[in-house]
């Protein structure tokens, strides 16, 4: 029944078939005898591979009229890719030790760069029958061990698909593979070399070590230069470097850059260039013949290529333009690897075309014809001399004897499962794929392997790489050397390499926008510009930086302060106005200076107090004044030398106190001469006060405010020990905190109104006629007081630190001292030097002429 459904569908088909070839015609020839479809042998268990054996050149233009597989008649075909799979078989299968009593049969597949392709192939494979019909068994019975993905085109997951529905093994030869190992959606998947995204850190460092900052960035126009561009590209701005060029050359015809970027970024030095098919001439000429077009000398580029191991380069007249060319390679381990496998082989293409036997086979239920080429006889090999060692051809090895190991581990396992139940069976079903795959997972490539490979933490692959640097020294001489070196992903520079440029009189170049900035700037970013690009300018105040191309100064701590250069935190230097610097020697000698003579004076006054001289003007009060006048000039004592807690509670009070006093005394004096000119009118009853009794009164009221002003301000706002840390660089300057600078104020304005009323009464006074009228001389000394006084203020606020110390200090002494010399020194003239006028008669005499001169 099913057989005629089918005969009767088939008369249907041809019409809707011959119509799609009218609209596009298809030549549907047969793929020739050069171009074999796949390579076939049998074994205990397949190993059923896809890879790439066609070569597709820049200069192709692939029809469109014709199947996938015949597109690629004309291009170059690589059959010695393909033998070297075999020829490492058969040597597996030549090792008893690895694989005991079996051997391994092989099903190779060209897919020709083409998924379409792909899809037959892997169809092929999954069906054991002679058809292409999955889970159709007839004729052909092959016992699958696992599904080997060699394409050098991204075909993992085209695969994973319909391979992962059969629980078959995949397993990925390619060195560096684009594909992203996730169990969750490749559970099947089994990677025996790293993935590709190792080589990005790695590159970064070097980047980073070398300060090259400013790199361009090109790849391939496919899949996978697409993702190179998308995962690499964040991976260095993130680390600081700025791709400022960034295009994708095609695979399939010549890519010139664009000569206006690489004009305005002529200073970049570094590519990095994700290399996919092709030579890497063929990427780096159209990118040199641009170069020769730009004006001005060009600086040699440094490229850093994705390829692997060796490759064959060629001195070229356009490779002026190269500093030189850093490719990757394998780490490999120290010692001899006990293994019967050679790495020197020399294998003779003639003998792979007579070891095999190739036949068209067309099945009735098939929808077209296939080539298959079956091996006859083992290929022959032969050993040859300086042979250049095959970088691929052990790796091909090394990922089979991995598959023969976990082969072998595989049926131990089922050996010791069967003795242990009990059970001795002899030609047990073989092997499952599905039962293949636990033993896969183990990662044992890692010790098999030649080269250092090893799992990280989180169970991925790692390996030990190197950089290599292919210099060119002159048309024909081209040398190669290890640059850096990543060892557990640590950055390892080969300092000969460095002393071997040196030696050369070579250099790397640099590739960077600007310099780097040295310590004690930071970096300013310039408008427009990738953030690459910056200015350098110092770092503010209080701050550093220690390491060059910083972005961020870092603040000193309060006691300590930058250096000139801004590189170095320095510890400030306790400061005050102390008695051993020369402001405060001569301050200290001044005060000293004024205290002896204002002793002197009070000497002179006690040992002449019945002088007339002396009695005049109430003698009690010149005591008074004079003895507050000693206590002014000790009081710089206390702003002087290292702030205490008792000095810094007591200074400005005991200041303002002792100068009420002085000015409370003056005051009386001139209220005394007022009213003793009055008193002696007659008729007049003011005369019963005068006396002690009233300049005391004045002296205690006036003194008694001040001292209630400085009382509330020691109880609210209590002075303090303080330290000034920023008014002075480099110091830390002790002083005394006022505590509240609106009651410091508010003492000094007690003190100018006193003394105002004291030079106003006394200027009012001046002219009295008396025997000796002090009112004169209390005028200017009070006169010299509000100067001195008034011009401290503004004088106080513009000065900081110990100098606000000094100029209050100064201000003491200036004021005391222009009392002392106005009211007394002419006192004393006259008591020393003029005995003859300091007598009664004279001085009566003198107030009758003053009284006469009055009068008229």
């Amino acid at each position: 029944m099913n057989l005629l459904i089918l005969l009767l569908m088939l008369p249907m088909s041809q019409p809707i078939s011959e119509k799609r070839r009218m609209k596009c015609p298809l030549n549907f020839k047969h793929q020739d005898e050069k171009k074999p479809w796949s390579y076939y042998r049998p074994g205990d268990h397949l190993i059923n591979m896809i890879t790439t054996g066609t070569k597709i050149l820049q200069t192709t233009t692939l029809p469109f009229n014709m199947a996938p597989y015949c597109q690629f008649e004309s291009l170059p075909f690589d059959k010695l890719r393909i033998l070297r799979y075999i020829f490492n078989i058969q040597i597996i299968n030549e090792t008893p030790q690895l694989l005991g009593n079996f051997t391994l049969g092989y099903n190779i597949h060209d897919n020709y760069l083409n998924t379409l392709v792909t899809s037959d192939a892997l169809l092929d494979i999954l069906s054991i029958g002679e058809a292409n019909v999955p889970n159709y068994s007839c004729g052909r019975k092959d016992n699958i061990l696992a599904l080997v993905d060699a394409a050098t085109n991204d075909n993992s997951i085209q695969m994973s698909t319909l391979g992962g529905t059969y629980k078959v093994p995949q397993i990925d030869f390619e060195l560096f593979s684009e594909v992203q190992h996730d169990k969750s959606q490749l559970p099947f998947y089994h990677q025996l070399f790293p993935n590709k995204k190792i080589l990005y850190p790695g590159v970064v460092q070097v980047l980073l070590h070398f300060r090259w900052t400013l790199v361009g960035l090109f790849a391939s126009d496919t899949e996978n230069g697409e993702n190179f561009m998308r995962a690499f590209a964040p991976l260095l701005v993130k680390n600081g470097i700025c791709v400022v060029i960034s295009q994708q050359f095609s695979t399939t015809r010549l890519t010139a850059p664009h000569s206006d970027v690489l004009f305005k970024w002529r200073h970049v030095n570094v590519f990095l260039h994700y290399i996919e098919y092709g030579a890497v001439l063929d990427r780096i000429i159209p990118f040199h013949l641009t170069l020769t077009h730009l004006p001005g000398p060009i600086e040699g580029k440094v490229w850093i290529t994705t390829l692997i191991g060796l490759f064959p380069l060629k001195y070229n007249r356009h490779l002026k333009y190269v500093n030189s060319i850093w490719t990757i390679d394998f780490e490999k381990k120290g010692g001899q690897i006990k293994d019967t496998f050679k790495s020197y082989y020399f294998l003779d293409p003639p003998f792979g075309d007579k070891s095999f036997h190739c036949s068209f086979l067309r099945h009735l239920f098939s929808v077209k014809g296939r080539k298959r080429c079956t091996e006859i006889s083992p290929l022959e090999t032969q050993k040859k001399k300086n042979m250049i060692q095959d970088f691929n051809f052990h790796h091909f090895y090394s990922s089979i004897k991995t598959l023969a190991h976990a082969l072998n581990a595989a049926y131990s396992s089922r050996s010791r499962r069967r003795r242990k139940d009990g059970e001795v069976r002899w030609g047990a079903p073989k092997l499952q794929p599905w039962q293949f795959h636990p033993f896969l997972e183990k990662n044992e490539f890692c010790n098999i392997s030649n080269y250092k490979l090893y799992l990280d933490q989180n169970g991925d692959l790692k390996a030990d790489l190197s950089l290599i640097s292919w210099v060119f020294l002159s048309k024909k001489n081209l040398k190669k050397e290890k640059v850096v070196t990543f060892e557990r992903q640590r950055l390892i520079i080969n300092q000969d390499y460095l002393s071997w440029l040196k030696w050369h009189n070579r250099s790397l170049p640099q590739s960077k926008c600007v310099e780097k900035c040295r310590p004690g700037f930071v970096k300013q970013k310039q408008e427009g510009e990738p953030f690459c690009c910056y200015d350098c300018v110092p770092c503010p105040e209080r701050t550093i930086s220690t390491q060059e191309d910083t972005e961020k100064c870092i603040k000193c701590p309060n006691d300590q302060y930058p250096n000139e250069k801004r590189v170095q935190c320095i510890p400030k230097v306790i400061t005050f106005l102390s008695y051993e610097e020369p402001l405060g020697i001569i301050l200290v000698s001044f005060a000293v200076l004024f205290f002896l003579t204002t002793a002197m004076v009070l000497i002179i006054f006690i040992q002449y107090l019945e002088t007339p001289i002396v009695k005049a003007n109430n003698r009690d009060l010149s005591y008074i004044l004079l003895v507050s006048l000693l206590f002014c000039f000790l009081s710089p004592v206390l702003f002087i030398g290292q702030p205490r807690k008792a000095t810094c509670f007591l200074r400005q009070t005991v200041f303002s106190i002792i100068f009420s006093v002085a000015i409370s005394s003056l005051l009386a004096k001139t209220i005394t001469v007022v009213l003793a000119f009055i008193a002696t009118k007659p008729g007049n009853q003011l005369k019963r006060w005068l006396g002690k009794s009233l300049a005391n009164s004045i002296i205690l009221s006036c003194s008694a405010v001040q001292i209630m002003i400085c009382f509330i301000w020691l109880a609210v706002f209590p002075p303090f020990l303080d330290s000034d840390l920023y008014s002075q660089p480099g110091e830390i300057i002790l002083q005394c905190n006022e505590g509240s600078i609106v009651m410091f104020y508010i003492t000094l304005s007690y003190l100018g109104f006193l003394a105002s009323i004291c030079f106003t009464v006394a200027f009012l006074a001046r002219n009295l006629p008396s025997a000796f009228n002090e009112a004169k001389l209390i005028t200017f000394s009070m006169l010299v007081f509000c100067s001195v006084w008034v011009s401290f203020v503004p004088t106080y606020l513009s000065t900081k630190g110990k100098y606000m110390v000094s100029v209050q200090v100064f201000s003491i002494l200036a004021s005391s001292a222009g009392l002392l010399s106005c009211i007394f020194i002419p006192k004393c003239y006259m008591i020393i030097l003029r005995p003859d006028l300091n007598t009664k008669e004279q001085l009566t005499r003198r107030r009758n002429v003053e009284m006469r001169r009055e009068e008229i």
